[in-house]
């Protein structure tokens, strides 16, 4: 998928389309994760569809769950679903960045010898 290292950069246009591809992937993934995370709150949480979407936003963004949960299996997915969103956001970043990086590295001719 990434070009070999030769003297020319793949076309504006190539990258431009490898970037929007990988924009598209990490979408794909953070719509996965909010889903996951709606359903877990409207099931296991018993919240209302609203309430499951905005904690499962709140946690999937970092920012922190909004509803009080009042069952332990419910504290037990929220611990779950939380941990899971960080590695989730460190993933998503490194498919949306992945194009970006590898370019700067062709381009500066930083990238590994071996």
């Amino acid at each position: 998928m990434s070009e070999k290292r030769t003297p020319k950069l793949l076309p504006r246009r190539e990258f431009i389309r490898r970037l929007g591809w990988s924009v598209a992937a990490g979408g794909v993934l953070i719509l996965f994760s909010l889903t996951i995370g709606m359903i877990g709150y409207h099931v296991v949480g018993e919240l209302p569809w609203i309430d499951a979407f905005l904690d499962a936003s709140m946690i999937l963004s970092g920012m922190g769950p909004m509803s009080t949960l009042h069952t332990d299996a419910a504290k037990l997915f929220a611990g779950f679903y939380a941990i899971y969103c960080g590695i989730a956001l460190i993933g998503t970043t490194g498919v949306i960045l992945a194009p970006v990086i590898h370019r700067a590295l062709h381009k500066f001719h930083l990238e590994d010898n071996s």
